[in-house]
């Protein structure tokens, strides 16, 4: 049976809003707790981190609440990134890890994303075990509560500590712009570089509870561009609202995104002979978005290329299951299995500033053999997600655009696991037809399911 409140990247929607109306949060802490005590006994203890949101509060205290009423205990991190909530989890006694965050979309948007100790995102089955006791929960009725949380400042401490023990350098000299999407990474992200030595020059780090996300972070780069220019500076990095992605601009300007440090960290690790997999063949997992031009340079250096669904917590699961190292997405969420159990934007600015250190080259050096094929991505808004094998027009004008490619390009239509969205992704060696194409296939979709 599919799950009907995790999706891709836990729970998430609209504040205040099923399922993230209080009644169904504080129901989501308590089927945690007992979750929690039936596998580790009572008394279990789980962390809470958010972002800056300003539902963020209401949201933590509420599960909190329903924690402690499963008899589970909670420590509040506060303003935390999603990986350093992943982070705390595996290295403390936790039982498992609570980030309230809805990553990239707007403030109106929050979000319960679930770490249990090992670090790792939990598996599916686990959360139709949980999703089965919220719905009995709620059917049987509850007595909400709002439990007052206190910050633990040593978490976040820990966290940092624990980032700038893995960057063998120094940053001294080296000037960089950071735009931290008025979220999660607002004082951690500047603090940990300029900790190595780095100049930072901040944007993005003035929250207000509204302002996440909004005209800045990893998805809107232009202020990042002009201010790098302006500042003459060596690079630019870019984080979302919980830190769990990032992006980054080159000296000159150029985007350089997770295809991009994949390749550069990759061919890096390939040189220290530190790329093979469980089977010993260089390996790296990305998914079903990353561009073509990224695999055929791969291939090009001997490194194999894994494809899965879009998720980084199904790159993560074809990582382990592979013995592989490193893997990600093009939007920016980078593993490395050495270091973490997901994907985590500032341990990310690290390894490619690392690989900057070692090369004595700049990005624009390390990213000129990738060559990227046209793409484009159309997100067509739906009323409902009915199956796409059972819409003949939609599959028609799919199948028309792989004939014209005729293996040079590629076609992938899905829905997103966390919005009413279908996207539409078509690329191809010419930009042309691609457009041609991509938006041929959004008009079938609207058609069938707008």
């Amino acid at each position: 049976m599919a799950r009907q409140l995790f999706g891709t990247d836990g729970i998430r929607s609209v504040a205040g809003e099923y399922p993230l109306d209080r009644n169904t949060v504080y129901a989501v802490g308590v089927a945690l707790g007992h979750w929690a005590a039936s596998r580790h006994g009572a008394g279990s203890e789980i962390v809470i981190g958010m972002d800056t949101r300003e539902s963020g509060t209401w949201i933590a205290g509420t599960v909190a609440a329903g924690i402690a009423e499963a008899g589970a205990r909670v420590r509040f991190a506060g303003l935390i990134t999603t990986p350093g909530v992943a982070y705390l989890t595996r290295s403390n006694s936790f039982v498992a890890g609570i980030m309230i965050s809805a990553s990239h979309n707007p403030y109106q948007d929050n979000g319960i994303k679930v770490f249990d100790h090992s670090g790792f995102k939990l598996p599916d089955s686990v959360e139709h075990e949980i999703e089965k006791e919220i719905f009995a929960l709620i059917e049987r009725g509850l007595t909400v509560s709002e439990l007052p949380l206190e910050v633990d400042n040593g978490l976040d401490r820990s966290y940092l500590a624990y980032l700038a023990g893995t960057f063998p350098h120094r940053l001294d000299g080296m000037k960089l712009v950071v735009d931290c999407a008025n979220g999660a990474a607002t004082h951690l992200g500047p603090e940990l570089l300029r900790g190595l030595g780095a100049e930072v020059v901040t944007i993005g780090c003035d929250p207000n509870g509204k302002n996440i996300n909004l005209h800045c972070g990893a998805l809107h780069l232009e202020q990042l561009r002009e201010r790098v220019l302006a500042e003459d500076a060596a690079a630019g990095i870019a984080f979302d609202g919980d830190a769990d992605r990032c992006m980054f601009v080159s000296h000159s300007g150029k985007l350089v995104d997770g295809d991009a440090m994949l390749l550069l960290t990759a061919s890096a690790l390939q040189a220290k002979g530190k790329l093979a997999d469980g089977q010993g063949q260089p390996t790296v997992v990305a998914t079903v978005m990353s561009n073509m031009g990224f695999e055929v340079e791969l291939q090009r250096q001997g490194i194999r290329m894994l494809r899965t669904s879009v998720g980084d917590k199904y790159v993560l699961e074809e990582m382990v299951k592979r013995g592989a190292w490193v893997g990600g997405e093009q939007s920016g969420h980078v593993i490395f299995r050495e270091y973490a159990t997901t994907g985590d934007g500032l341990l990310t600015a690290l390894r490619v500033l690392e690989v900057i250190k070692e090369s004595g080259r700049d990005l624009d050096e390390l990213t000129a053999s990738l060559r990227v094929f046209p793409q484009l991505l159309v997100n067509v808004r739906v009323k409902e997600k009915k199956p796409l094998e059972e819409l003949p027009a939609v599959q028609q004008e799919i199948r028309e655009a792989i004939d014209a490619f005729n293996g040079a390009g590629r076609v992938l239509v899905r829905f997103s696991g966390t919005e009413p969205l279908a996207r539409v992704m078509v690329e191809g060696p010419e930009h042309g037809s691609v457009e041609r194409y991509a938006q041929r296939i959004a008009k079938a979709v609207e058609v069938a399911l707008g």
